[in-house]
């Protein structure tokens, strides 16, 4: 008999891996060319060249033992220093190897900050529409996660309601800029405001609430918008960052935190993610891709890819009666549903073989997601269908 906590998992398993799987199914059916699965932000864009090589130089040339043994469980120092160093040029902080804590992936970093810092019955709160597993990763320590609700004008955070949901049990807030699902980039304005909040509230309360930016899409942005590096607007704040998007690398699950020295506690809140990623049965995060992103600290995936897709989705669903706000980064459309019921809409998508996620599933009802991290020719095969969709709702 399974645990009782994990049969509410497995009721409410992610609704956007379950399409990925009907995807699959179905491509067997009636082949993979007749399928738009719009489902899973799983890259399309090929790693850079230099990782291949990275690989192959690194098993070559370097120690065997070192390369595929143990090492501290922040990972190996001079992977660390190297993104400290890289993240000091980007953004002009003033990090070093131990501000850095190398994870598997993003996931598992915000699984090891959220051990480290929750109690039980702690609460944490986002913006919604909000990546859904963020329920399940609180929750695996207990705590309570609550959203703000979703300002559906142009899915800036509702500061407002924000300061409102502030308590003397919040601990953490979790931000993700550019946002999965609306690719929204929270604007400087944005991250002001809220950093003032939080600072209030602290004061307030006379306690620490950490900032918890998660931010796989960093690098995803277009028409030269700037994402903001959060440590620079509050000194609470602990970045999640994956390479899972940025370089390609969804499978190699690699990624890091960093916790700045303006951490409240940060020696004991450094020492203690250490061990939760030890205890959490991560131990450290791959050794192999740990090396092998260090080498290409600089090397980029080809965005150019994505912003061509966004251009023609986004400009075809609009001709054919869609609504959405352009996204500015990620590669997610975030279209409003053209019923008031967004699973049903989703379902209905289906008929003309369109998978796309309800925005339920994100904590914003009545919008659907679509990923657009396909290939281009699906995207052209699939707009007859959107159009017929589409009409159907406008007959």
């Amino acid at each position: 008999m399974i645990a009782e906590k994990m049969k509410g998992y497995v009721a409410n398993s992610s609704i956007i891996r379950a399409m990925f799987e009907e995807g699959k199914n179905l491509a067997a059916k009636i082949g993979a060319e007749n399928v738009y699965d719009f489902s899973l932000g799983n890259p399309s864009v090929e790693p850079p060249k230099h990782v291949k090589e990275s690989i192959i130089e690194i098993l070559n040339e370097e120690n065997s033992m070192e390369v595929h043994g143990y090492m501290s469980n922040a990972g190996f120092e001079s992977v660390r220093k190297t993104i400290a160093d890289s993240l000091n040029k980007k953004f002009g902080t003033y990090f070093n190897e131990n501000n850095i804590l190398m994870t598997v992936g993003a996931a598992g970093g915000l699984n090891v900050i959220l051990k480290t810092l929750l109690n039980p019955g702690e609460e944490v709160l986002t913006f919604a529409p909000y990546f859904g597993e963020y329920n399940n990763y609180v929750a695996n320590f207990d705590g309570k996660l609550l959203a703000v609700t979703p300002n559906t004008v142009d899915f800036q955070p509702n500061i407002e309601e924000f300061e409102t949901k502030i308590t003397a049990k919040t601990k953490a807030v979790i931000i993700n800029t550019p946002n999965n699902p609306t690719g929204v980039v929270y604007s400087e304005e944005t991250i002001k405001k809220i950093a003032a909040v939080l600072e209030k509230k602290q004061n307030e309360y006379n306690t620490s609430i950490y900032l918890i930016a998660d931010e796989p899409y960093r690098e995803l942005a277009y028409d030269g918008v700037e994402v903001p590096y959060l440590t620079k607007y509050y000194n609470n704040t602990i970045v999640g960052y994956s390479y899972s998007k940025s370089l390609s690398l969804p499978g190699e699950r690699i990624g890091y935190l960093v916790i700045p020295n303006e951490v409240d506690d940060y020696d004991d809140v450094f020492q203690a993610a250490c061990v939760a990623n030890r205890i959490l049965g991560f131990v450290n995060a791959p050794s192999l891709i740990q090396k092998v992103v260090a080498k290409c600290i600089d090397a980029e995936v080809d965005i150019d890819v994505y912003n061509r897709n966004r251009e023609l989705l986004y400009n075809s669903l609009i001709k054919y009666g869609y609504s959405c706000v352009k996204p500015e980064g990620a590669f997610y459309l975030f279209v409003k549903s053209l019923e008031e019921d967004d699973k049903a809409f989703a379902q209905a998508a289906k008929k003309y073989n369109l998978l796309i996620v309800p925005g339920s599933a994100f904590g914003c009802p009545g919008y659907v997601r679509i990923a657009y991290c396909v290939d281009y020719a699906m995207i052209e095969r699939s707009l007859p269908a959107f159009e017929k969709l589409a009409n159907d709702y406008n007959k």
